[in-house]
């Protein structure tokens, strides 16, 4: 493996990939999903025993981006969510800035700390 480009994380998600995509075509019998599953690991192979580093770290980078764009959706989601047990979030009705606002507080007067418009709001 002197030279060789080894094995990341974009080689054990395709592997990872191509293993399920090929249990699943043993339960399923659909054709289309071994040559996939065959396709996939045949991929994962290559970019292990690649010589070209440079262009499978870039590859390697793209994906772990890419991942953490998907998963730093559900993240935020759950930050959100969390938020809303304790706060609302209203928008200034001239400027559109965000604010955030305990909740139980009643009927209260908000105050925009960008454009400093005033309107009032239950919380």
């Amino acid at each position: 493996m002197i030279g060789r480009y080894g094995m990341d994380q974009l080689g054990q998600f395709l592997i990872w990939v191509g293993i399920i995509t090929m249990l699943l075509s043993s339960f399923i019998r659909i054709g289309i999903l071994s040559i996939i599953s065959f396709f996939l690991l045949i991929i994962c192979y290559v970019r292990m025993f690649s010589r070209n580093v440079n262009k499978r770290y870039t590859e390697n980078q793209k994906f772990l981006a890419s991942k953490e764009r998907f998963l730093g959706f559900f993240k935020n989601f759950k930050g959100q969510r969390e938020q809303n047990k304790k706060y609302h979030i209203y928008r200034c009705p001239t400027c559109k800035q965000k604010i955030r606002i305990p909740k139980g507080k009643g009927k209260i007067c908000i105050t925009c700390p960008k454009c400093h418009a005033e309107f009032i709001r239950k919380s």
